[in-house]
């Protein structure tokens, strides 16, 4: 039970919302979806990557890459992951101003998709996508090393093919991702 109370304002100007997830169950496909964007190194600057992860599931149904980090970027991903798996109870990201922007949020907010941050400095509350970004970075950023945008892209979208659709988890008995999320949204 959130208690009606003021929030903590950001840097930035907006507000803080409150982490929902502490002692929260988290057993079934759409009931936390979180978000987070790490930087791909090129050979002259970043290209930017958010992505968006199913809690139950450690799927992800969408992400995007670009040059620039803006919120533009973060709805984008969550429009495509909205279109591809339906609407999450609860969307969970840190503090950053992409996601708190009044774009990111109000698509939240229109969706009736209760919004959730991390605590400030808390990486472990987001910890399944932190994670998991070392997975991405040290199978596939740091290995093929893209020299182009479109090769990054290329190679990232290979990944998160793989890891989605043919890579067994043993948390899963094996399954990948997409077939638990399958599985758990048929029961």
């Amino acid at each position: 039970m959130i208690l009606s109370q003021s929030l903590p304002s950001l840097s930035h100007g907006r507000r803080a919302d409150p982490y929902l997830q502490r002692n929260l169950p988290i057993d079934r496909p759409n009931r936390v979806s979180c978000a987070d964007i790490t930087y791909i190194p090129m050979r002259r600057g970043f290209l930017y990557l958010v992505a968006i992860r199913d809690w139950a599931t450690r799927s992800v149904p969408s992400w995007c890459l670009s040059n620039s980090m803006d919120s533009g970027l973060c709805v984008e991903a969550l429009e495509e992951a909205l279109d591809r798996c339906g609407r999450p109870e609860i969307f969970n990201t840190d503090q950053g101003s992409q996601f708190t922007s009044f774009d990111f949020t109000q698509a939240l907010s229109d969706r009736d998709i209760r919004i959730s941050m991390d605590g400030k400095g808390r990486w472990m509350d987001n910890v399944f996508i932190e994670r998991f970004w070392r997975s991405l970075e040290y199978e596939c950023v740091y290995l093929y090393n893209p020299k182009t945008s479109s090769e990054a892209r290329e190679r990232i979208g290979m990944w998160f093919d793989q890891y989605n659709n043919r890579r067994p988890h043993s948390s899963f008995g094996d399954s990948t991702p997409m077939e638990v999320y399958r599985q758990r949204l048929a029961a």
